[in-house]
């Protein structure tokens, strides 16, 4: 609780954003090996800038397959770059066709795979493929149980997209955009109103100069930014709107500033609210627990709120390299739980598998279901499926509250 009212501040960028071109393209290659090779090992990390895509990491695959799936890492950079949408225009400086691609790709170290392939405290099992610390989210304030903030952030980008690609309400846009959103919440942490907006957007010369970026500014409003707005919360009397605010936006993409893998990681998440262990997801495989502790927690999370257990739930997972059992689990309701936390914890330890096998398996995760994580965030997605050589595959399964329903009554609540 908090003794006033406060505002809270969340972003988001779009597929175009270097950074995201860059977390795409490695969840591109990693989803590529895995098509063919489920225990597949993939740590894959992309740097894109001014006509040039630079793809590094350690790879181990197990079949001819996957390897020849490796060999057209080239191809799956190129694929991804024209899906995103940067083709056909000289002037961006950064595009499918003509971007050099340099690949340095190598085998797991040995070290790492003896851990990985036995654990220490159980040699039946795989251990962890490193150390560190994952934290979940999940809280009321939307029905996807995301914090406000970075829900609103990415739809805001997504609509930009969108418009985008149709072309015909705002022409000229370009994939490069950000947006920003911040949330006055009162003093019981409900969010009250929308106080201020930010969208970027990148476009070509024809929105140039002060005149422009007026009519500019009115489209992105009409057409991007209200579409998106929680009515209730949006009054456009007294919310502050920024558009480009810097007065143009035609230089972006990896010609307006290098993009690396896994820089993005609150936007990845909950846009800063709960903590963040550090470690970065795209481009790697799920028996790196980076990616896979971290989905686990917020399943456990998300999970707990349906449950009607807590209204806020923050959970946190580490591990040590080449062990399974985790090395602690915490939950923290903020003052919200309707049972011990403790208790939670022991319902949680009871229900949910949470070695790297456990969760790959309850979660589904030895499948190429990462691309579509790439963008727009990785929780409060709806799960779907997606086809990939013939073989339907369910995505985000992180996302569904399968079981709050086992949580609730296992805590004896009426």
């Amino acid at each position: 609780m908090h003794a006033q009212h406060h505002f809270f501040t969340s972003e988001s960028v779009s597929e175009g954003h270097p950074d995201k071109v860059s977390d795409q393209i490695s969840d591109a290659i990693l989803d590529s090996l895995l098509a063919h090779d489920p225990m597949a090992r993939v740590a894959c990390e992309t740097l894109c800038t001014t006509g040039l895509v630079v793809v590094a990491g350690e790879v181990t695959v197990h079949n001819d397959a996957a390897n020849k799936a490796l060999g057209q890492a080239e191809e799956t950079v190129r694929e991804t770059v024209k899906r995103i949408g940067y083709t056909n225009d000289p002037s961006i400086r950064f595009d499918d066709t003509s971007c050099a691609v340099i690949r340095t790709l190598h085998g797991q170290s040995a070290d790492i795979a003896r851990g990985v392939d036995n654990a220490a405290d159980n040699a039946k099992e795989p251990g962890a493929g490193d150390q560190g610390l994952m934290f979940g989210y999940a809280c009321r304030e939307t029905p996807e149980l995301m914090p406000l903030p970075i829900h609103i952030s990415h739809r805001l980008v997504e609509m930009q997209a969108q418009v985008r690609r149709q072309n015909k309400k705002i022409p000229g846009l370009r994939p490069d955009a950000k947006s920003q959103v911040t949330i006055e919440y009162d003093a019981k942490n409900k969010p009250v109103r929308i106080d201020t907006v930010v969208l970027s957007t990148q476009h070509d010369a024809r929105w140039n100069g002060a005149k422009k970026q007026k009519e500019l500014k009115a489209l992105v409003i009409k057409h991007i930014i209200a579409p998106v707005m929680p009515k209730k919360l949006f009054d456009p009397k007294t919310v502050t709107i920024h558009v480009n605010p810097t007065g143009q936006f035609e230089i972006g993409g990896p010609h307006g500033d290098t993009g690396l893998t896994g820089r993005k990681i609150i936007v990845d998440t909950y846009g800063g609210k709960g903590r963040h262990g550090g470690g970065a997801f795209s481009g790697k495989d799920p028996s790196k627990v980076d990616r896979s502790a971290a989905y686990m927690a917020r399943y456990v999370a998300k999970n707990l709120v349906a449950s009607g257990l807590c209204d806020e739930c923050e959970v946190q997972l580490s591990y040590a390299i080449g062990v399974a059992e985790p090395t602690s689990v915490f939950i923290n309701t903020f003052g919200s739980n309707r049972i011990p936390e403790g208790d939670l914890v022991a319902i949680v330890r009871k229900f949910v598998p949470l070695t790297p096998r456990g969760i790959i398996n309850h979660l589904k995760l030895r499948a190429p279901i990462y691309s579509p994580t790439a963008a727009y965030g990785h929780f409060g997605r709806k799960p779907g499926t997606v086809t990939v050589n013939g073989k339907a595959h369910e995505t985000f399964t992180w996302e569904k509250t399968d079981l709050a329903k086992t949580f609730h009554k296992a805590a004896g609540l009426r």
